[in-house]
């Protein structure tokens, strides 16, 4: 990842924390919780979240490496399937690329900042059209 990616990711992730991400699994999706806490993202099923609140296990985990940012303009980011039985790795690349698109794409920011503040606003049909997936 650039660097200038990286700080705004870092940037947009202080102020808003918390985001939604539907993931597809056949005639459906789960909805996955991501929390961002730069240089880290942990994501959880959301009902796990529901169910135990900061205590949810992270079925997937990512680390960013900003060490070779000013010198190289580059950041590592590593990704660590914690559960295989609740997210594969083919999914967990698609989890933190569509996560990454929301936090980075200005218009698909705006739905991050709603949620985080403007929670009475947040429609997660929105987020489904925004990805183009069907309203079930």
């Amino acid at each position: 990842m650039k660097a200038k990616l990286y700080y705004l990711l870092e940037q947009r992730a202080a102020d808003c924390r918390y985001f939604v991400i539907p993931l597809w699994r056949g005639s459906g999706y789960t909805t996955m919780f991501a929390q961002v806490q730069m240089p880290h993202v942990l994501f959880t099923g959301l009902e796990d979240y529901k169910a135990r609140g900061t205590q949810s296990a992270p079925y997937f985990t990512v680390s960013y490496y900003n060490e070779f940012a000013e010198s190289k303009d580059l950041v590592l980011i590593r990704g660590d399937v914690v559960f295989t039985s609740k997210i594969s790795d083919t999914e967990a690349k698609w989890l933190l690329e569509t996560t990454q698109s929301f936090y980075l794409n200005d218009v698909r920011y705006k739905l991050v900042e709603r949620f985080n503040k403007e929670t009475h606003d947040f429609e997660f049909k929105d987020v489904l059209q925004a990805l183009d997936m069907p309203i079930l």
